[in-house]
């Protein structure tokens, strides 16, 4: 079984729902969910939207590869509703979901960076994942999430919403 953290998003429809049923979901289709944040408001990133976010991170078990994974996240993110469109840059959408870690791997695709690239920059990120596992490290960065946290940058207002 592989170790992996989720970061869940999205900013469009009933977002109540939308995080009620991915969770769901993401327990049939990817794994058995071992540990999930609280979720919080938050601030749009890298764009600009009349909805704010919501965001956690959760932690499940799986036996899923990276590349399988990636596959099951699309076909989920597709089944709430997610156009993905590569053009654009970031937009407003029901579910996104990202792989933040995958056990201690790096690795490097044309479609998959593990760990994820942009979390030490985004307290979006950082703030669920630092209530789960503040001692968790970064593999590249060898900082842990607490650390990550305390060094960040955004200067975002992250609200808990609920547990």
């Amino acid at each position: 079984m592989h170790n992996v953290f989720l970061g869940i998003g999205g900013n469009t429809g009933n977002k109540q729902k939308n995080f009620e049923d991915v969770y769901a979901v993401v327990e049939k289709e990817m794994g058995k969910i071992v540990k999930a944040s609280s979720v919080y408001e938050t601030p749009p990133w890298g764009f600009q939207s009349d909805d704010v976010f919501w965001n956690s991170v959760i932690e499940i078990e799986s036996s899923f590869s990276p590349e399988e994974l990636l596959q099951k996240i699309h076909s989920i993110e597709n089944q709430f509703g997610r156009i993905r469109n590569m053009h654009e840059g970031y937009s407003s959408r029901p579910i996104d979901i990202d792989i933040l870690y995958f056990d201690d791997l790096y690795m490097e695709t044309e479609t998959l960076i593990i760990p994820h690239r942009r979390m030490h920059l985004r307290k979006f990120v950082l703030v669920p994942l630092n209530e789960i596992a503040p001692t968790l490290k970064h593999p590249l960065l060898r900082l842990t999430s607490f650390e990550m946290l305390e060094n960040c940058k955004d200067q975002s207002v992250i609200k808990k919403i609920f547990n």
